[in-house]
């Protein structure tokens, strides 16, 4: 039975999570969210599939903007993996409240914690404690994959309800505001106008001006034009300079590039 994985990547986290997740289903398409022209396709699968990270506590706003856009025939089974970094709050229950408006019901939706790339909090820590989430991740993939396979109806995974309250609040409070966030990005000096930042970015937010980055308030604050920049001349405030940068080690810049449309 065939299934669709749509995805939506910035660092490699959720790329790499739906790649091993196709292989362990077997007979599963990758989709990327970031380059899909929904003028011009359609999903007809037995099963459909998101997996995305969570962004501010929640679904990031090119989710919500795909499902709204996107045509399909109804599949028979809908899943979904919020990659987050160590907090899913209330996003799986978001994202079933988003599909229940298109007539779709989420018939499970899974946590996957990961390394974090939020590089205003800090750096992605040591690599012991890197290697312990991917192989956690891997296990839990695994999990997943047995679920759908039995096409298991479950309820969605959550945090502590004593917290989502809070960080349901943030989100929403913070959803018209993320698009702006980009104001805090800036250039330095090793800046050599290769123009990478711009091909990453999953929301065609970067133009190039004059050789230098600039962004154009369309931003997910999924920091890929940050973390991907080789000579790591982009920064965000005054702390970044000193983070290590991260992408997922098993995801390399020609995975993510091939899956942007502005480099065809």
């Amino acid at each position: 039975m065939k299934t669709t994985i749509c995805y939506y990547t910035g660092t490699g986290n959720s790329l790499w999570v739906a790649r091993t997740l196709a292989h362990d289903l077997g007979d599963a398409e990758l989709l990327s969210i970031a380059d899909w022209d929904t003028d011009k396709k359609t999903i007809d699968s037995d099963a459909m599939g998101f997996v995305f990270p969570v962004h501010m506590w929640g679904v990031p706003g090119r989710i919500i903007q795909f499902i709204n856009e996107i045509k399909l025939v109804r599949p028979g089974y809908v899943f979904a993996v919020a990659v987050n970094a160590g907090q899913v709050a209330n996003t799986l229950v978001q994202l079933s409240s988003i599909l229940k408006k298109k007539n779709l019901s989420l018939s499970s939706g899974f946590s996957v914690p990961l390394v974090s790339n939020y590089i205003p909090w800090g750096g992605p820590g040591p690599k012991s404690k890197q290697s312990a989430l991917f192989e956690s991740a891997r296990e839990k993939i695994s999990t997943i994959a047995a679920r759908i396979t039995n096409r298991e109806q479950e309820p969605v995974e959550k945090g502590p309800f004593w917290l989502n309250p809070l960080l349901t609040f943030i989100y929403k409070m913070s959803f018209n505001r993320v698009s702006t966030m980009d104001k805090q990005f800036w250039v330095d000096d090793k800046c050599n106008q290769c123009g990478i930042c711009g091909k990453v970015c999953p929301s065609e937010n970067i133009t190039m001006k004059e050789g230098r980055p600039v962004w154009n308030h369309r931003c997910e604050q999924c920091f890929a034009c940050l973390q991907w920049c080789p000579k790591k001349a982009i920064q965000y405030g005054k702390r970044t300079a000193k983070y290590m940068r991260y992408h997922h080690p098993e995801v390399q810049l020609k995975d993510v590039l091939k899956h942007r449309s502005s480099t065809e």
